[in-house]
């Protein structure tokens, strides 16, 4: 406790001359009976200000009350209460750093200590980790090479890779009329191989399928009825536009675990197609006809090599843990670690494209990973070497360091069970529980980032950091609000956002840190530095437009046939024609000046057909309306309100 002492002529009521000071705003004066007046020093509860002042430290209310105080017009308690928020973010005096002591310290030293004493020279460990990492590219390549031979199957020859989301099919009038564009319809056949996890694809965007729209989901037409006996799988028909590699998986045919090769056979037109559940994929079921349907062959013969990405995914774990375990230099763990987990997400556990040769696929990875390396060597200059300088607890860096990246970087299989797909109104509006697990995951950051804060007081550098995040939210708040263009949090920039804060060296930190790696890997490896601020059109994709839908009236309706009229197109946006989906194929175009705006269908069964009509300019289409029922029974159902594609 600093002291310092006045002498006052009224020393025995402890009050004399200080009483003069009470001035506006100041503090009572003592009541102590001592001459002796105590002052605590800046980590104290005192109203100091400057404790380095040369003549001694000056009160704050003393201060404050000099002429040159240009803060007077704010009240005292509010002035009060800044000091005091001022003083507790400060933190202790002294700071009290943060560093991890390794449980039993002999056991997780051991392997460096080991190493140390058979390669005591640093040329030889420089050696020993130069042929330790020709072992993993010889390994992994190997392997990498193994999984891209596709094989063969008897009687088709070489499987042609795909993608998950393939199809045979385009939405709205993209196979033009009479879907002439995407033939042939029957008569032909195609050997493919899909990769692994086609299962966790989703269409993204609403598509209509009759008057269902589909968002979310798996997107696979048809299949047996689940009350029809065994089949074979020749029998399984699926829509022309199913996503081929999981109506697979539906089938039978692949494994989502593991991917696998087959044979999809054209089947032309189809009625009826229905939903069933199988292996894990409800497929969706349409009663009417479409004129491209498939199945797959039977009976194969093949040597189908499957996707070797969790033989791949446990090299990649054994070699970067041995590295963990046995590297003391963060200057080697972290950038060895980095790169390996780099090219084994985008070439291995989450590639930007899965149909495309390894040549192209490597030539792509190897663009993305420079800029990356660049933006990481920068945040493990700040955040990764400052966290692990003078860190000996190895097994617990492998365990939650290692393990959080690991888990980061597999984001599509850890992280896959968030129903968020994209931090914009309208998609947590769509999706399912998004806004529910929108707000727990809030919660949880909020629970982690006041953890850090914490820490952080402690270590003294809460200031500093408070300063960092209100440039942070500053720049976020200032792309919020540039015109015609919306913000888009990434993968990789949630990661460089929240790095900072993980610079402390706690358990907790290490974990964090690790798991935003990870999160920044994934999201560069598989996407690229894709902009945070997007058009609307970006945003949107193959989405609806919300464009203007044509006026659609059915004149005449028979059982045989209907007749539909509507108003001109409005030439000033732009609009010169009509597009008309029957049963989401197009089956008619009418522009202006081919005679009066109406058209008539005909049909000769009793089947229903499902009619959506669009504006044109030119042959592209704006949206369509949600579809109109023509009942067999000749009955024409007006459609809903709104757009669809």
């Amino acid at each position: 406790m600093e002291t310092f002492e006045r002498n006052h002529p009224e020393s025995n009521t402890g009050r004399g001359d200080l009483s003069r000071w009470e001035l506006d705003g100041g503090p009572e004066a003592s009541t102590s009976t001592s001459s002796t007046l105590q002052v605590r020093s800046r980590a104290g509860s005192t109203d100091l200000e400057d404790s380095h002042h040369p003549d001694g430290p000056i009160p704050v209310w003393l201060r404050e009350s000099s002429k040159s105080f240009h803060w007077k017009w704010v009240p005292y308690p509010v002035r009060h209460f800044a000091r005091a928020v001022a003083r507790w973010t400060a933190g202790p005096d002294p700071p009290q750093m943060q560093k991890i002591i390794p449980f039993i310290p002999t056991v997780q030293e051991a392997p460096v200590k080991s190493l140390a004493r058979y390669f005591p020279r640093s040329i030889h460990k420089a050696a020993l980790l130069a042929f330790f990492l020709f072992c993993w590219l010889l390994t992994f390549s190997l392997v990498l090479r193994r999984s891209a031979s596709a094989g063969n199957i008897r009687g088709y020859g070489r499987p042609q890779p795909i993608w998950c989301g393939a199809s045979y099919w385009s939405s709205g009038n993209s196979c033009g009329l009479n879907g002439n564009r995407c033939r042939p319809f029957d008569n032909a056949n195609l050997a493919f191989r899909c990769p692994a996890n086609c299962k966790a694809v989703h269409v993204l965007t609403p598509h209509a399928v009759g008057t269902q729209e589909i968002n979310y989901k798996p997107f696979v037409i048809g299949g047996p009825a689940e009350e029809e006996p065994a089949q074979s799988i020749s029998d399984y028909i699926y829509r022309g536009d199913s996503f081929v590699c999981q109506a697979a998986i539906h089938t039978g045919v692949v494994s989502n675990q593991k991917g696998g090769c087959g044979v999809v056979k054209l089947a032309g037109t189809h009625t009826n197609f229905t939903s069933t559940f199988r292996n894990g994929i409800k497929s969706i079921s349409f009663d009417a006809s479409f004129p491209k349907s498939f199945s797959f062959v039977s009976g194969l013969s093949s040597d189908c090599i499957r996707d070797l990405r969790w033989p791949l995914l446990a090299v990649t774990v054994i070699f970067t843990t041995i590295l963990s375990l046995c590297t003391a230099s963060t200057a080697v763990f972290f950038p060895t670690v980095f790169t390996l987990l780099f090219f084994h997400v985008g070439l291995v556990s989450d590639p930007p494209r899965t149909d495309s040769d390894y040549a192209s696929l490597s030539s792509l990875i190897i663009g993305r990973f420079l800029p990356a390396a660049f933006v990481a060597a920068v945040f493990y200059r700040y955040t990764v070497k400052p966290q692990q300088r003078d860190l000996h607890a190895y097994f617990e860096r492998t365990i939650l360091w290692l393990g959080g990246a690991w888990v980061g970087s597999l984001n599509n299989y850890t992280f896959d069970f968030i129903p968020i797909q994209r931090l914009t109104p309208s998609d947590l509006a769509a999706q399912p529980g998004a806004r529910l697990a929108l707000v727990i995951v809030v919660v949880l950051l909020l629970s982690i980032a006041l953890g850090q804060i914490y820490y952080l007081r402690l270590e003294g550098r809460l200031p500093k950091y408070l300063g960092i995040y209100a440039i942070f939210i500053s720049f976020l708040i200032v792309c919020v609000i540039v015109p015609s263009l919306n913000l888009r949090i990434h993968h990789y920039f949630l990661a460089l956002l929240l790095l900072p804060g993980t610079r402390l060296q706690t358990r907790p930190s290490l974990l964090y840190q690790g798991i935003l790696v990870g999160l920044f890997i994934n999201g560069t490896a598989r996407w690229g530095f894709d902009s945070i601020l997007q058009t609307p059109a970006a945003l949107r994709g193959d989405g609806p437009l919300n464009s203007l839908l044509p006026n659609i009236m059915a004149v005449a309706s028979t059982a045989s046939n209907i007749t539909f009229s509507w108003t001109l197109p409005p030439f000033a946006k732009g609009f010169d024609g009509i597009s008309v989906l029957v049963n989401d194929v197009e089956r008619h175009r009418w522009y202006h000046g081919e005679g009066n705006p109406e058209h008539t269908f005909y049909r000769t069964d009793d089947e229903k057909e499902y009619f959506r009509f669009a504006y044109m300019r030119g042959s592209s289409t704006a949206d369509f309306t949600k579809a109109g029922v023509w009942e067999g029974t000749g009955e024409w159902r007006k459609m809903e309100k709104g757009p669809s594609r």
